[in-house]
């Protein structure tokens, strides 16, 4: 069973997410509503796939993934960015600190699932 960790400040985006990605198989879901609170995840779990926010009211979503790109126990998990800010800059940045993938919301939850099968089926980071 391949662990999947969303983290999002909303509730509902979290939600949303989850049920964007119930049609893949194998797959169990674990829940962060902060970047602390995702770094305390890890620091407990193992996980095979994480979306993240970048717009966090505690921890910006590239700091997190810096921290986990920082740390060599969790350089090849996968991590798919989920986020309003479709700038280039911000892409440009989460995707030179190590995101694998980049979306914007309002997303395509076909396009999400499909990104997030490939990354899971793969293993790439």
């Amino acid at each position: 069973m391949k662990q999947i960790l969303v983290v999002d400040d909303s509730a509902t985006m979290r939600r949303m997410v989850m049920a964007s990605l119930r049609g893949l198989t194998e797959v169990s879901f674990d829940e962060a509503s902060s970047g602390l609170e995702a770094i305390e995840y890890l620091a407990m779990s193992s996980i095979d796939l994480m979306i993240l926010d970048l717009n966090m009211p505690d921890m910006h979503g590239l700091e997190v993934l810096k921290f986990v790109r920082g740390q060599e126990k969790y350089q090849t998990i996968p991590i798919i960015i989920l986020t309003t800010r479709g700038d280039e800059s911000s892409r440009g940045a989460a995707i030179a600190a190590g995101a694998s993938r980049y979306l914007t919301k309002p997303f395509d939850p076909g396009k999400l699932a499909e990104e997030a099968n490939d990354l899971l089926q793969d293993g790439e980071i």
